[in-house]
């Protein structure tokens, strides 16, 4: 088993059971005991879980993980992600990229060839498509933040009051069943909403980290959106959305 697949599913254990111990992870993962200690070890240092005598618990989070220990978990399945959000653009398109890691490997993902228009908050997305020949890369004003490299305020929903996308890939700080769409940053939070609005189509962006779990911000209902991309089944968060009209595509 490759590291990061071992990394991820002790992620996964850790947040499926809050704790777990050495012992249990050593036999999910058919590893010696010094293999898990190292891994908890990086992870913890990641921001991903906390060590406890015997084992390892979940961390309790008021705000978000920087985005170096975002990018550190699940890459595989936000690559994996990425790829289908990727399937779904046709040529010619207008197209709009949020902000997060997730949204980074789609701006990565999209086919040498394709041409249209992205749209994007996100500095990080804007440099991985600006030298792409045939795409336009169009990106907001407003206040940058640090790690994720993020346009908002009024000067980012400004562009996108005045933008009709035919697709949009949101990015989430959570996405729950009754919740739905939340996310961490206050004044991120109106731009998703302005970009949901005038786009034909919207899919949030969510790996297993984030589903079932709630930020202190609402940004949107299940009904808002056209669906979730996501690499794992969550069968409360699915009904949901079905309910809503939505779908859910998995990688």
């Amino acid at each position: 088993m490759l590291p990061v697949v071992r990394h991820d599913a002790i992620v996964d254990a850790v947040n499926t059971a809050s704790t777990i111990s050495t012992d249990e992870l050593v036999r999910m993962l058919g590893v010696s005991a010094e293999t898990v200690r190292r891994d908890l070890a990086l992870l913890e240092e990641r921001g991903a879980l906390r060590r406890v005598h015997g084992g390892a618990a979940t961390v309790a989070r008021g705000e978000e993980p920087s985005f170096t220990e975002r990018a550190g978990i699940h890459h595989r399945a936000k690559a994996d992600m990425a790829r289908v959000a990727a399937g779904l653009l046709e040529s010619g398109q207008t197209v709009v990229i949020d902000l997060g890691t997730t949204a980074v490997e789609v701006a990565r993902a999209i086919p040498h060839g394709w041409r249209g228009t992205v749209a994007t908050p996100s500095l990080l997305v804007a440099v991985e498509l600006a030298g792409r020949p045939g795409i336009t890369v169009l990106v907001c004003g407003g206040r940058v933040r640090g790690g994720d490299l993020a346009c908002s305020n009024a000067h980012a929903k400004a562009m996108f009051a005045e933008l009709y996308a035919d697709i949009a890939f949101i990015g989430s700080g959570g996405v729950d069943a009754a919740a739905g769409l939340t996310d961490y940053h206050l004044d991120e939070v109106d731009v998703r909403r302005t970009i949901i609005a005038n786009s034909a189509r919207s899919f949030i962006l969510a790996d297993s980290s984030k589903l079932g779990q709630i930020a202190p911000h609402r940004v949107c209902g299940l009904d808002a959106v056209s669906g979730l991309i996501t690499d794992q089944h969550n069968p409360a968060l699915t009904e949901a959305i079905h309910e809503a009209g939505g779908a859910v595509l998995s990688a």
